[in-house]
């Protein structure tokens, strides 16, 4: 059964960090494209960021970019998202996908799905 599980979310204030975890079985980690989206109330899915299998090649949205940072650890198939100098305007719920290929920003062509995590930036 494939599945992926995040946990790591909570809430911080505006300046702070956390760090998101989602562990995936093999099925849906091995060779494949890790990426993390996210969901506020009443707006659609936007990506986040993603790495590839090898980690040699990592995408960012440009509202994260310099303060996310996606790594992975294949030997403990999970993928983090290390996420400091946090901002209101990041809270959501934040998923982790998987797909195989190559790394996309379009939430439709990731075929594994998390349960998400809230994150909510609030002073």
């Amino acid at each position: 059964q494939v599945q992926l599980v995040e946990s790591g979310g909570g809430v911080v204030r505006p300046g702070g960090s956390l760090r998101l975890s989602c562990v995936a079985s093999g099925r849906a980690f091995i060779n494949n494209v890790m990426g993390w989206f996210r969901q506020a109330p009443g707006k659609e899915r936007e990506f986040v960021a993603a790495v590839t299998w090898s980690a040699s090649s990592t995408l960012y949205a440009d509202s994260v970019k310099g303060r996310f940072t996606i790594s992975r650890d294949n030997a403990k198939n999970t993928v983090y998202l290390q996420m400091n100098d946090l901002k209101p305007e990041d809270t959501a719920v934040y998923y982790c996908a998987a797909r195989s290929g190559l790394i996309r920003t379009d939430f439709n062509r990731y075929d594994y799905w998390g349960q998400g995590t809230d994150v909510t930036v609030s002073s």
